[in-house]
């Protein structure tokens, strides 16, 4: 409660030092309104059938990308944490596709793909695999040898090992790694919609209100939602790792 009241205390002041800001003569109306009016046109939108359709295009992007990211990243994490031979032979091309930014890819996915959805929930698996992968091989180099040592002195395989042992012992890492990959997901979606377009979204909605009229008050509401969105998320999932893997101490992780 203590913690909740604090977050409370830090938004509201916040919104208040915003409001002020906003009205002040420092910054023109048009450029930065306050967010007394940015509220009243985000309870339009929530109203609004076409903007919905948007936060849901968004929401189902982001679902679709993390869970593509999750099915490549951590049985190529396990594999390239277990198996040093391959972990060596890969590391010069994962090293180099890395540090690229999705948005970089932006121009080649559209030419590959076109502008409609695949193209940013590929860029946002592109962009989310890398904090779940390293996550799951960081933690096969943490996995303590003597459980790995005991299965196999009962008889487990390679792939058993792997599925009895190492995953759940490379759980809270993964874990800490998907959190990671859900905002960084929705970042990604966003600014494809924004930049690209074509393809639905709150991205398109605040490019499409920045254009023409310039509505500030509906690009601010369409932020303010993509915010609240990505929140949720890691407030979700920052729960079921504390319910699912409370007995762990990991709380950060690596991207």
């Amino acid at each position: 409660m203590r913690a909740l009241t604090r977050g409370l205390l830090g938004v509201a002041g916040f919104l208040v030092i915003w409001e002020l800001f906003g009205r002040s003569r420092l910054v023109p109306a048009e450029y930065l309104p306050p967010p007394s009016v940015v509220a009243v046109e985000l309870v339009k939108l929530l109203g609004d059938e076409a903007f919905l359709r948007d936060v849901i295009a968004t929401v189902l992007a982001l679902l679709i990308a993390v869970g593509l990211s999750v099915g490549i990243a951590v049985p190529l994490g396990l594999v390239l944490g277990s198996v040093t031979s391959v972990r060596h032979a890969t590391r010069a091309v994962v090293e180099f596709l890395r540090p690229i930014p999705s948005v970089a890819l932006i121009p080649l996915a559209i030419v590959l793909l076109g502008i409609g959805p695949e193209t940013k929930i590929t860029l946002a698996v592109y962009a989310a695999i890398w904090p779940i992968l390293f996550n799951t091989i960081y933690a096969l180099d943490e996995l303590d040898p003597l459980l790995v040592e005991t299965a196999r002195a009962f008889g487990s395989g390679r792939v058993r090992v792997l599925v009895s042992v190492a995953l759940p012992s490379a759980l809270p890492f993964v874990l800490t790694g998907i959190r990671l990959a859900a905002t960084t997901s929705l970042v990604v979606l966003v600014s494809v919609e924004l930049l690209a377009g074509g393809s639905g979204g709150i991205g398109q909605f605040i490019m499409e209100a920045r254009s023409g009229a310039g509505r500030m008050d509906l690009v601010l509401a369409g932020t303010v939602v993509a915010g609240v969105i990505g929140y949720l998320v890691n407030e979700g999932l920052e729960r079921a790792q504390r319910r699912w893997v409370g007995w762990s101490s990991v709380t950060g992780g690596r991207s």
